[in-house]
């Protein structure tokens, strides 16, 4: 993975649901791990805008429903602060399902993508509709 260049806030914790925001059949989605998480002992993992996160679906169509995936995060209700000053923030919590190579496993993503997602997972810039 590519560094960012924003200073981006670890809001979500092992454990948080996110929406899905692509149209891979999955709607709602649980964090089970993060990926090349180091932390402390008995530290509980925490993931933030633009990470890949291993996921279960927990609603969403049957073939998909109680499987484990890779996803990203694309949306994070928590500010962060880009390196201009700039503060962004957007109005809920949202990932999309991903191989482990970063590529998407849905055609097109509903909503906004931040633009340190794009930095980081260029496939991903291509089926967005809005990067802010």
């Amino acid at each position: 993975m590519k560094g960012i260049t924003s200073k981006i806030t670890k809001a979500l914790n092992v454990g948080s649901y996110l929406v899905c925001a692509d149209n891979s059949g999955a709607r709602i989605l649980k964090i089970i791990a993060v990926r090349g998480y180091k932390g402390r002992r008995k530290r509980y993992p925490k993931a933030g805008l633009a990470d890949m996160v291993k996921v279960s679906v927990v609603d969403g169509t049957p073939e998909v429903k109680k499987q484990l995936f890779w996803a990203v995060i694309i949306r994070q209700r928590k500010e962060i602060r880009r390196a201009n000053g700039l503060r962004v923030k957007f109005e809920d919590n949202a990932a999309i399902i991903v191989n482990e190579e970063g590529e998407p496993r849905g055609t097109e993503i509903r909503g906004p993508v931040a633009k340190e997602v794009v930095e980081r997972f260029s496939a991903i810039g291509k089926i967005a509709s809005i990067v802010v």
